[in-house]
């Protein structure tokens, strides 16, 4: 929904949802199954190569954090789509840094992979500290292929 300020401008529009997942291994797909009703509700196509590829970024996010956040009970995951980005984090309270795997090392593989879809997407992944300050959230940033609507 676009909205219209004072001076009858169009705003910039953006669609949101925020929700958590307890940190246990069915969450990865109910996280997936929520992810996808957010997406067509956003009006991306299911067939299309982003809509799978964000599918995944947060599939491995939340896979991940269900194996390495010991000291979290739960993860906030956001889907976060304006007329130019599409953005999905997941952010945890346990403070343990995150980083990409050396190339020979197959633990980590999974930041690897995000890191690749979200270059594929002209985007980016960045870690950032809780608001909190305990604990971090995993932003990918992905660039919104032309005519998506």
């Amino acid at each position: 929904m676009k909205a219209r300020h004072a001076g009858g401008q169009t705003a910039v529009e953006v669609r949101k949802h925020v929700w958590t997942v307890p940190l246990v291994p069915g969450s990865v797909r109910a996280a997936r199954q929520r992810s996808e009703r957010s997406l067509v509700l956003f009006g991306l196509e299911s067939s299309s190569a982003l809509f799978g590829a964000v599918l995944l970024v947060v599939s491995e996010l939340v896979a991940n954090a269900v194996r390495h956040a010991q000291h979290s009970p739960d993860a906030e995951i956001t889907l976060h789509m304006t007329d130019h980005l599409l953005v999905a984090s997941v952010g945890d309270l346990d403070s343990r840094p995150i980083t990409l795997a050396d190339a020979g090392q197959t633990a980590g593989q999974g930041m690897r992979t995000v890191a690749d879809l979200a270059r594929t997407f002209g985007g980016d992944v960045r870690i950032e500290p809780s608001s909190g300050g305990r604990g971090k959230t995993v932003v990918v940033r992905f660039v919104l292929p032309e005519g998506t609507p």
